[in-house]
């Protein structure tokens, strides 16, 4: 919601801030919203950040940043400001009630998929052990992800 660029590149500062050194971002790229598609289109974006904190903190990081921006969260799927996932941290595998790292549904969502691709599509999935670029190839997900200008 609002001025989608102006929230990225919000978030990104915050993140670079409060987070860990950002060493690469993707381009921009713009989908139908997926899951409630009576919605505006999202922009998305990957990064790979260098960070000192486990993926706990990281989240609480993450979600603090969200909050600070104005995220409020009252619908799943719904519009919001601005929504920070980790779709991979290292290697590390994560299932806990408040945390599932890899994203469970990195593997299904193009619009994810393609940005990570652009910056890490040779890094391998440590549960699907496929690499980023094979899971795209593989993705059922037919929502039309174009590079944002």
């Amino acid at each position: 919601m609002g001025e989608r660029e102006k929230n990225l590149d919000t978030a990104k500062q915050l993140v670079d801030e409060q987070c860990g050194k950002i060493n690469l971002s993707s381009s921009l790229y713009e989908t139908a919203a997926w899951g409630n598609t009576n919605q505006a289109p999202f922009l998305n974006q990957a990064l790979i950040i260098e960070t000192t904190m486990n993926a706990q903190h990281l989240l609480q990081q993450l979600l603090k940043i969200e909050k600070m921006m104005g995220r409020i969260r009252e619908e799943k799927y719904g519009p919001r400001l601005i929504d920070i996932d980790i779709l991979l941290f290292n290697e590390e595998i994560y299932n806990l009630p408040f945390l599932k790292v890899p994203h469970p549904e990195l593997q299904n969502r193009r619009f994810a998929l393609m940005p990570l691709a652009e910056i890490a599509g040779p890094l391998i999935h440590p549960v699907y052990k496929k690499s980023i670029l094979k899971l795209l190839d593989e993705c059922n997900d037919q929502l039309a992800v174009k590079k944002y200008t």
